[in-house]
């Protein structure tokens, strides 16, 4: 037997810790000195030492702890409870990250106003592209809500297209649109459509604005938005696969379905875009994208639409991707 103190350390606990375990019926000691009172542990209470420690760590209150630990769980049942609390502290984690960035680009911004230059922005006309693409529905047009759709899609879609024996023959290019009055009521948080399997990226631009702010009328009011994670392909490529397409090049601006667990779309240019190119992970771009809206507005256009991100380096380090922002625009 042990005493409190060596079995403390054994357990790297407190010895008040275990005091307070015993009081409340939680670890009773395997024997207490009727004269002295001192308490003696076994080895073998280390088992429910460790699920006590582990459960309360998983954010179980001591009650909990103690019901879960008296219906005598077995180790599978402990195994998995501790894998969801652990599934749910992660996603508190990674919400909680996103948040930090979020306020992060706002203080960029707040430290950025006045400081773009006229010579970052070029206004310029976009090609015709085709992409092979997978598409989801973001809850909002937030980085925030953009963010856990368009990764988890470009990840997906770059799967698919290695499975077809596809090579991408240019960078990604993602578009957005507004949800279709009739899906709107339905398009809550993010969700996948059209060929999507799961969706989620590491954050998209903010609108800065249209004639009617995009998202604000045709959709019944909801602000939910389609996200497009696309890539540049060949024509050649998607025959030589036996993509199901008119022609393997897809209608005009309207995703087909090719057969092989993508879309295909041929997605015209913009007559007049205002472009910039952000540096860094998406999840800073708000003061590139609020830089691009005061320059719109200081020099007499207006934004026509929902911002395309062309995503020209994206390696491993995100520090070091290179994106393109193309706001259409028309003059004022």
């Amino acid at each position: 037997m042990f005493t409190i103190g060596d079995f403390a350390q054994y357990g790297r606990v407190s010895a008040r810790m275990l005091r307070h375990y015993d009081a409340i019926g939680l670890l009773r000691p395997a024997r207490t000195d009727p004269d002295s009172g001192y308490r003696f542990y076994e080895a073998a209470q280390l088992a429910r030492l460790n699920r006590i420690i582990a459960l309360k760590d998983l954010g179980f209150s001591l009650q909990q702890v103690g019901a879960i630990l008296d219906e005598q769980v077995s180790v599978p049942e402990l195994r998995g409870m501790l894998r969801l609390r652990q599934a749910e502290l992660e996603a508190a984690l990674t919400a909680a990250g996103a948040r930090l960035a979020q306020v992060e680009a706002r203080l960029r911004t707040i430290e950025s106003e006045g400081h773009m230059s006229a010579d970052d922005v070029v206004v310029k006309r976009t090609e015709t592209v085709l992409l092979a693409e997978l598409s989801g529905i973001a809850a909002s047009y937030g980085p925030e809500d953009i963010g856990p759709v368009i990764q988890p899609l470009y990840d997906e879609l770059c799967r698919r297209l290695a499975a077809a024996g596809v090579a991408a023959a240019g960078p990604g290019l993602a578009y957005y649109e507004d949800v279709p009055e009739e899906s709107a009521g339905s398009a809550g948080s993010a969700g996948s459509a059209g060929s999507a399997g799961s969706a989620g990226n590491t954050g998209s631009v903010g609108n800065t604005g249209s004639a009617e702010s995009p998202g604000s009328t045709s959709n019944g009011g909801s602000d939910a938005v389609v996200v497009h994670a696309g890539m540049v392909v060949t024509p050649e490529a998607l025959a030589k696969a036996g993509a199901k397409t008119d022609g393997g090049s897809g209608r005009s601006g309207t995703p087909t379905p090719t057969g092989l667990g993508f879309d295909v779309v041929t997605l015209p240019g913009l007559d007049c875009a205002a472009t910039v190119v952000h540096h860094g992970p998406m999840s800073r771009i708000l003061p590139t994208a609020q830089n691009l809206a005061h320059w719109i507005d200081a020099n007499g256009y207006r934004s026509a639409g929902y911002a395309r991100e062309l995503y020209l380096e994206c390696p491993p380090d995100q520090e070091k991707w290179i994106t393109e922002i193309q706001e259409p625009v028309v003059r004022a």
